[in-house]
């Protein structure tokens, strides 16, 4: 595949590639352009252009070009899904639902904007504004740079792009090195229904050169990404040299509280959710178990009998329930954190085996406070640790001892513990009787701490990805 540069599929200026296999068994897919920075300046140049004709059409038909991309991705959903599962390596049946979840994006951000209606200031509000009428608009905000990660890029690539695109932006897409392919053919797909090129480009790039260069040129507006807290900082202080935006859903290493009370049974089936969905690769995935003394035996036992009756296989096979990580050094990286918390003195109950890029779902038992993982040791796969706790203060005390703080969760049948819970959480989304692993379209999704800045979401976003104007009509009431 090839970069969508203005109105040409191209190769990067230099001739250079990267290679996309799939990870669970190592077979070359397809080869895709690292981009350049004359690549990033160029395309946008382009963007720039571009935007400003984008931003005329009608937001009605801008709509109507957003739905029309919609039916032609539920015409190639068969194909985009096998495409995703292949470069990625989840679960077929986690590929389809992402790429349904396109027309949800679409259709939520497409009547939000219609909806997004401005501010009346009463007229008279305060003295010497008896004659003046005061009223807000929203324009767009400009070239928007999308740095999408690979754990769920099409479902940020619906987060990011439509969004972007109904408020009149232009939009760089910069999918992950590992996956970029399906994002490539969506993008094709937004060409094919009507957005204009230069409005809608993808260059596909390792994020040192291609992601900071759109970060770093100073006709980009707004950086959206979606990555670790590391690349956040970096691309923070870079976008701040020329006061671009900045959307960062970063890093988490979310905590999950079993009361004494809680429902056993609830916690075991929203741990397989909240925690070995995408392989454990999930940025508000449950991560940190924290279980009350009282019911942790039970827990554990039943969460053994679970992992036991869940098949890790063949991403494409449609029984398998675990897939592999995005790449054999993901998995080694797993590999070694686990290591590194069983030398800590953690017991392990299950798993903790490695096969090229899968990683056997696993429970640490014994996991005490003072632990890395237990503070901010992020381990991005199907890991389970586990730490009691006998005191609802000492778990509240544990889940806040992170640097992150994007979500977390509380089950128990006491709705004062609950909300006791949900508001002491220092995260920007609280759970009850569920894992942290929740996400709907609709709701803003952002971190606290260092797990981001900004919230994405139907309800949020769009404000984001526009700017605010403030019209005033002086001394024209009698």
């Amino acid at each position: 595949m090839k970069n969508l540069i203005g109105n040409k599929w191209v190769d990067a200026s230099d001739g250079g590639i990267i290679e996309v296999t799939n990870p669970a068994n190592n077979e070359f897919i397809d080869t895709v352009p690292n981009a350049t920075v004359e690549d990033v300046d160029k395309a946008v140049k382009c963007a720039i252009e571009a935007q400003k004709e984008w931003e005329k059409v009608s937001l009605y038909e801008r709509g109507e070009i957003l739905r029309r991309y919609i039916d032609l991705v539920e015409i190639n959903k068969d194909e985009l899904a096998r495409l995703l599962c292949d470069e990625t390596g989840k679960p077929i049946t986690e590929a389809i639902a992402e790429i349904n979840n396109q027309k949800v994006f679409v259709n939520g951000y497409v009547e939000q904007a219609k909806h997004l209606y401005g501010i009346n200031i009463p007229t008279g509000n305060e003295p010497g504004q008896e004659k003046t009428i005061q009223f807000t608009t929203r324009s767009p905000i400009g070239v928007v740079g999308c740095i999408i990660p690979f754990n769920f890029p099409c479902d940020l690539f619906g987060q990011k792009v439509p969004s972007a695109l109904i408020m009149g932006n232009a939009v760089i897409v910069k999918p992950s090195t590992y996956n970029p392919l399906t994002l490539h053919k969506l993008v094709g797909l937004l060409i094919e229904a009507g957005v204009p090129y230069g409005v809608i480009q993808v260059l596909s790039g390792d994020g040192p050169t291609t992601g900071q260069a759109l970060a770093t040129h100073p006709g980009v507006h707004l950086i959206s990404l979606t990555g670790s807290t590391k690349v956040g900082i970096e691309t923070m202080g870079t976008a701040s040299k020329h006061l671009a935006h900045v959307m960062l859903e970063l890093g988490g290493n979310d905590a999950f509280i079993l009361c004494e009370d809680g429902d056993i049974d609830l916690a075991v089936s929203e741990t397989v959710w909240g925690r070995l969905y995408n392989t454990g690769q999930v940025c508000c995935a449950s991560k940190r178990f924290l279980i009350h003394n009282s019911v942790k035996n039970e827990f554990i036992e039943k969460m053994v009998e679970k992992i036991k009756s869940l098949k890790v296989g063949m991403p494409s096979e449609p029984d398998t329930k675990i897939g592999c990580l995005i790449n054999e050094n993901a998995a080694k990286r797993v590999e070694e954190q686990v290591n590194q918390t069983i030398e800590e003195g953690a017991k392990l109950i299950i798993g903790g085996k490695r096969n090229g890029a899968f990683y056997e779902p696993t429970i640490l038992d014994n996991v005490n406070k003072n632990m890395d993982v237990a503070k901010d040791m992020e381990i991005f796969g199907p890991v389970i640790s586990i730490i009691g706790f006998d005191d609802i203060e000492e778990a509240i005390s544990i889940a806040n001892q992170s640097s992150f703080g994007l979500c977390g969760n509380v089950i128990t049948n006491n709705m004062n513990t609950a909300f006791k819970v949900a508001n002491a959480l220092e995260v920007g989304g609280a759970v009850i009787n569920g894992s942290s692993f929740y996400r709907s379209a609709e709701m803003p999704f952002g971190g606290w701490k260092h797990s981001g800045i900004g919230n994405e979401g139907i309800a949020t976003t769009l404000e984001e990805m526009s700017r605010i104007k403030t019209i005033v009509l002086k001394n024209v009431l009698d």
